[in-house]
């Protein structure tokens, strides 16, 4: 299956542009979000997939992530609010499922909040969003969100051979988990993908300033849970079951509090869409 119809688009907002890419089909389109530690390229699996199944898809990176402009400051949660924003606008995206994964849980789940009557269905892979339920978080997370390792952690930053020992033995913790066939292909596309992210597409003081804020954005988050029953759409929820930090009994908790929640499990990783690109899509499109 191809990756190569689709549209390119520069999309511009008051911090740079966004990179964004429109497969033509039929809506309501599925708007792909990525995480702290990849870009949209984490869906170039699961992507033919869903086209082929005739639907439209866009997929875009935020800020200061993979092949969008990288201003160095500005970066927070409300401005992946806005990016998404500017994205539907500028596409001139009707009803849409947004499709959120990882650190990209609140913006799809708060724009759902904002604008229901433009959310034809939400679907959460394996994502943050609140702290109400406890969640062992990655330790390169961790790190880079608490305030008494803020100086070890912009000084391991700014030192390439150190950071990048950091994010291999993160990446380790993720693919232990896996089975040995997923772990391979972790190895082959997932693996590589992360560290170009932060090594050649430069990524990291957009996650490091995203991370600093994390634990407030949780919070808030939190204080928002009783508003998640008051949407009134299909959200599905598709959960990796081998992922060692955000784990199913995670996603439950996440599904009790919509009222109109279907939670599929998945024998995959935190990075389902990639690991199972098939078994993702066709719970997308059920």
């Amino acid at each position: 299956m191809s990756l190569e119809n689709f549209t390119e688009n520069r999309i511009a907002t008051d911090n740079g542009a966004l990179y964004a890419r429109d497969y033509p089909g039929q809506g309501p389109a599925f708007v792909l979000m990525h995480g702290f530690p990849d870009n949209l390229h984490i869906y170039d699996q699961l992507i033919p997939y869903l086209v082929a199944a005739g639907r439209r898809v866009v997929a875009f990176d935020f800020l200061g992530f993979g092949a969008s402009d990288k201003p160095g400051h500005g970066y927070s949660f409300a401005q992946q609010l806005a990016d998404l924003d500017a994205v539907v606008a500028a596409l001139q995206l009707d009803r849409i499922v947004p499709v959120v994964h990882d650190s990209s849980g609140p913006a799809g789940i708060n724009y759902s909040l904002a604008h229901p009557d433009r959310v034809a269905a939400l679907a959460i892979l394996n994502s943050a969003y609140d702290d109400a339920y406890p969640v062992l978080w990655p330790e390169l997370v961790e790190l880079f969100a608490s305030p008494a390792f803020h100086a070890l952690a912009m000084t391991l930053a700014q030192t390439p051979a150190q950071f990048g020992w950091l994010l291999t033995w993160q990446q380790k913790q993720f693919r232990d988990a896996l089975p040995e066939a997923l772990a391979s292909r972790f190895d082959a596309i997932t693996g590589p993908l992360i560290a170009d992210n932060f090594m050649k597409a430069c990524s990291g003081p957009a996650f490091a300033q995203l991370a600093a804020q994390f634990h407030e954005e949780l919070a808030r988050n939190t204080e928002r849970l009783p508003e998640l029953a008051a949407l009134d759409v299909p959200v599905k929820l598709i959960w990796g079951e081998h992922d060692p930090y955000i784990t199913t009994a995670v996603g439950q908790d996440r599904a009790s509090h919509f009222r109109n929640a279907s939670f599929v499990p998945v024998p995959a990783g935190h990075w389902l869409q990639s690991d199972l690109p098939e078994a993702v899509a066709h719970a997308l499109l059920a």
